[in-house]
C-alpha cells in the first residue's frame, strides 16, 4: 500500500529526491481500515477523521462528527473543501427512523448576469467573480442546530486548534499546491499556502492563524456572523476591492440548505439512498439499475468484457444526465423520469449487450455512531483550490462554482442567472440491508463520482471492504476516453476497449483522478463498524476507543 501512494505522489509532484523520500517517510501511513461497535469514521483526512471521531467520544452523534470532521478537512485538506464552498448530506436518523437529504447548494450573485463578464471563459474559472455565495456554514448550522447533540461552539473546536497549531503536510498536498503555485500567486491565496512562491515542503507544518480566528469568531457568535456580521463586512470589502460579485447582500440572504427526499432504488437485496438533483444520484442508481440486467458474465469488472460492459455503461448514464438535467426548483420542466425507470435499464442494458456484441476537487466523508445514525457527506470548492482567492483577513478560499453553470442555453435548467444553484457531480449514498443501515459511501471526482461508488458496490459483492475501495478502477467520458489504472488491471483489457471503439488513456497506479471512496458498513455477523479510506489520497478510518 505504501508504493501505492507513493505512485500517486510522483505523478502529481514529479520526481522525488532521496531527501524527499525520507521527509515522507517520517509521516506515518494513515490508518485505512478500522473497526468499533461504539462508531465509525472515514474521512480524506487523517487530522478530520480524529475531529469526527472527538466527538462521538464527546457524546456526540453522527451528525456532530460529521460537521466536525467537516469543519476539520477545511482547515487540512484545503484544496479541496472549506468555508467558503458548498456542502450536500444524506443523512438517516435512528429516532425516529428518517432518511432524507440536505441539500445545501450554493447560489449565484444578485449580480450575476452574463453582461458582467468581459471574458466569461477566464472569469467564472479563477478569480473572484468565479465564486457562489457560499453555503457550507450555513448547512452545518442547519445540521447541527436540528439534528445534532452538542454545542455549535463544540464542533468548531478541533477545526481551530487544526488552523491554529497546525498539520505536517503531506506529500500529495505538496505536489497539488505546487502544482497550482502559479494560479494561486496570480489570484490572493499565495500568502497562505507557499512560502517564497514555493509549496511547503512535505512533512513541514503549515498553521492557518487568521482562519483560526475567522472560525473562533463563529463558533463563538453562531453562523449569523458569516452571513451579517463582521465576516461578511470583510467578504464585502474584499469582493469590491478585487470586483468580485458577492456583496452584503447576497450573504444577507443565508443559504440555508433544503431538505429532499432521497432518490431510492433497488440493488439486489439492497434499498439504495442517494443524493436527487441538483447532485448526481439519478446517474448512479441508473448504472446500478442496469446491472440488475445484464448477463452474469458481463457483471464482472475485472474481466475484458465485464470492463467493456463498466465503460459503456458509465458513458450511457453521463449521456442520460446530460440530455435529461432538471432543477428541483422548478420541477414541472421535467416531462418524465425515465433515467430512475427499471423499464429504462433494461432496455438500455439491451442495447449495451447489442453494441457490445456488435463491436472533475471534491472531499467526502461518512459517519455512523452506535445509535444507528448515519452520515454520508459531500462537500467541495469546485476545482482545486477554487477560485484560488482568500481575503487577508478571513483565510479561507472563496470557492469557482460559478464554473458549473451552463452559459450557452436559456432553457437549460442550470442556466447562470442570479440566485441559481450550480450543478453538482455528488452522490453521498446510503444503503440498507432490512430495515438498518448497512453501508454509508460516497467520493470526490467531479464525473467520476458515480462510477467510482459503483465499482465499490459491485465488487463489495465477492471482495472484503478494503479490497473493493482498493481495487482498480474506470472511468469512461462522454467522448468514449477509458481512463484505466493500467498496471492494475489485466493487460488483456485495454485491447478489448480498443476493439469496441473505445480510447484508452493509462493512468498511475491509485490514481488521484479516479476519486476517493470513504465508507463505513456495518458488519451484519458482528454488528461492527467497518470504516475504510481509499488509499488514494490522505484519508483515514477510525471509531471510538472500545
Amino acid at each position: 500500500m505504501g508504493s501505492a501512494v507513493g505512485s500517486v505522489r510522483t505523478v502529481a509532484g514529479g520526481r522525488r529526491t532521496a531527501a524527499r523520500q525520507q521527509r515522507e517517510a517520517e509521516i506515518p501511513e494513515p490508518q485505512r481500515i478500522a473497526a468499533s461497535r461504539k462508531g465509525m469514521v472515514a474521512t480524506q483526512h487523517h487530522c478530520a477523521t480524529r475531529a469526527g471521531v472527538r466527538m462521538l467520544e464527546e457524546g456526540g452523534n453522527a451528525v456532530d462528527a460529521a460537521v466536525a470532521a467537516a469543519l476539520a478537512l477545511g482547515v487540512c485538506e484545503p484544496a479541496a473543501s472549506g468555508i467558503g464552498g458548498q456542502t450536500m448530506m444524506l443523512v438517516h436518523l435512528a429516532e425516529p427512523k428518517r432518511t432524507f437529504a440536505l441539500d445545501g447548494s450554493s447560489r449565484a450573485p444578485n449580480r450575476a448576469v452574463s453582461e458582467v463578464f468581459s471574458d466569461r471563459r477566464r472569469e467564472v474559472r479563477r478569480g473572484y467573480r468565479a465564486s457562489t455565495v457560499p453555503s457550507s456554514l450555513a448547512t452545518y448550522h442547519y445540521a447541527s442546530s436540528t439534528y445534532g447533540s452538542l454545542d455549535w461552539s463544540k464542533v468548531f473546536k478541533p477545526a481551530i486548534e487544526l488552523a491554529q497549531e497546525g498539520y505536517a503536510v503531506s506529500a500529495l498536498q505538496h505536489a497539488l499546491t505546487q502544482r497550482e503555485r502559479q494560479r494561486l500567486i496570480e489570484g490572493t491565496a499565495a500568502p497562505f499556502f507557499l512560502e517564497n512562491g514555493r509549496a511547503l515542503r512535505t512533512g513541514r507544518t503549515l498553521r492557518q492563524p487568521t482562519l483560526g480566528r475567522t472560525l473562533e469568531r463563529i463558533a463563538r457568535q453562531g453562523v449569523e456572523e458569516f452571513y451579517l456580521g463582521e465576516t461578511a463586512d470583510l467578504i464585502h470589502q474584499d469582493m469590491e476591492a478585487n470586483d468580485g460579485l458577492i456583496q452584503k447582500d447576497d450573504l444577507a440572504q443565508i443559504p440555508y440548505p433544503i431538505e429532499r427526499r432521497p432518490l431510492t432504488a433497488r440493488f439486489e437485496s439492497s434499498r439504495v439512498f442517494t443524493m436527487p438533483p441538483p447532485g448526481a444520484g439519478r446517474m448512479l442508481v441508473q448504472m446500478l439499475n442496469v446491472y440488475q440486467n445484464l448477463p452474469e458474465r458481463a457483471a464482472d469488472p475485472d474481466t475484458p468484457l465485464g470492463a467493456v460492459f463498466l465503460a459503456e455503461t458509465i458513458r450511457r448514464a453521463s449521456l442520460d444526465r446530460q440530455d435529461r438535467p432538471y432543477d428541483p426548483n422548478f420541477y414541472s420542466q421535467v416531462s418524465d423520469r425515465e433515467m430512475l425507470q427499471p423499464e429504462y435499464a433494461k432496455r438500455l442494458a439491451r442495447r449495451i449487450s447489442r453494441r457490445i456484441q456488435s463491436r472533475g476537487e471534491t472531499t467526502h466523508l461518512s459517519v455512523m455512531d452506535g445509535a444507528g445514525n448515519v452520515v454520508a457527506l459531500t462537500q467541495s470548492i469546485e476545482n482545486v483550490y477554487g477560485s484560488c482567492c482568500a481575503s487577508p483577513d478571513l483565510g479561507f478560499l472563496y470557492n469557482n462554482y460559478m464554473n458549473a453553470f451552463e452559459y450557452g442555453d436559456a432553457s437549460h435548467p442550470y442556466y447562470m442567472r442570479p440566485n441559481a444553484v450550480p450543478w453538482a457531480s455528488v452522490a453521498p449514498t446510503v444503503i440498507f440491508r432490512g430495515r438498518r443501515p448497512w453501508l454509508a459511501i460516497g467520493s470526490p471526482g467531479s464525473e467520476r463520482i458515480a462510477p467510482s461508488i459503483l465499482q465499490v458496490l459491485l465488487r463489495l459483492r465477492h471482495s472484503s471492504p478494503f479490497a473493493a475501495v482498493e481495487a482498480p478502477r474506470i472511468h469512461c467520458s462522454l467522448d468514449g476516453k477509458v481512463s484505466l489504472e493500467a498496471s492494475r488491471i489485466r493487460d488483456d483489457v485495454p485491447a478489448r476497449l480498443r476493439r469496441h471503439g473505445f480510447e484508452v488513456v493509462p493512468r498511475e497506479a491509485y490514481s488521484f483522478y479516479m476519486g476517493c471512496v470513504q465508507m463505513v458498513l456495518r458488519d451484519h455477523r458482528s454488528g461492527e463498524l467497518i470504516g475504510v479510506a481509499d488509499p488514494r489520497r490522505d484519508g483515514s478510518a477510525a471509531g471510538p476507543a472500545r
